[in-house]
């Protein structure tokens, strides 16, 4: 049936309870005129700003938030670096709990405002990503949600990644998180594939600091974004 199907996909035997890490698929569907390439899980690339400059300028229309979870709305709107720095600490806590939802890191990074440039903001939050404590993490791992692909998507793609997301989460207890950062559109289902595989076979506490780290890349992406645009989200709660 997968004959003239631009997939390849792979399965085990069903006594094989490596099924789900088994499974690949060699291509996305194919691009289609005018219908954006899938986003999976993780980083979008963010605009290139010149250097020392203090506000991003905003991103080409096809740019979408890293978008894995984009976590609860901000308040307001906040227009760069200006507004990030000018706003009241319960509007910038919520912009910084869109990225990662952690109220112990959210709270952090908004009270070294000041910030001379988005550089440092980011630095700030790195930093402050690298000192989760294990409560931190559990929270914001909790809020993150796994992501399907493209709704154009062939079934067989969908099926799969739905299963290699199962997979992970009965095995980890929260949703699979990976940075897709410099990768094609194109092959982001693959290395998502890829990592659930190769990730599923690790050891709980191994997997959480593998983890952590992905989600200290997403939080990174995801305030440069943030920053990069003038979002007017809807308020869902504090």
């Amino acid at each position: 049936m997968f004959r003239n199907s631009p997939f390849r996909v792979k399965f085990v035997h069903p006594s094989d309870t490596s099924l789900v890490p088994s499974i690949t698929l060699s291509h996305v569907h194919p691009t289609r005129p005018g219908v954006p390439e899938p986003t999976l899980t993780s980083d979008t690339h963010v605009p290139c700003r010149k250097p020392g400059s203090t506000d991003t300028p905003a991103s080409p229309a096809a740019t979408a938030v890293p978008a894995q979870h984009q976590g609860p709305a901000a308040h307001g709107t906040l227009r760069g670096l200006t507004g990030f720095n000018a706003a009241g600490p319960a509007e910038a806590e919520a912009l910084l709990l869109s990225c990662c939802h952690s109220r112990r890191w959210a709270e952090r990074v908004a009270a070294h405002r000041p910030y001379p440039t988005v550089d440092a903001l980011l630095a700030a939050a790195d930093e402050a990503g690298y000192d989760l404590s294990r409560a931190d993490l559990d929270e914001a791992l909790a809020a993150e949600s796994s992501a399907l692909p493209h709704p154009d998507a062939p079934p067989a793609a969908r099926t799969a990644l739905r299963a290699a997301h199962a997979a992970y989460e009965s095995s980890f207890g929260h949703a699979f998180v990976i940075s897709l950062d410099g990768v094609r559109p194109g092959e982001r289902l693959d290395q998502v594939l890829a990592g659930i595989r190769s990730r599923l076979g690790n050891e709980p506490e191994e997997e959480r600091v593998i983890a952590a780290d992905e989600l200290r890349r997403l939080a990174r992406a995801r305030l440069a974004f943030r920053l990069s645009e003038a979002l007017t989200p809807r308020h869902t709660g504090p």
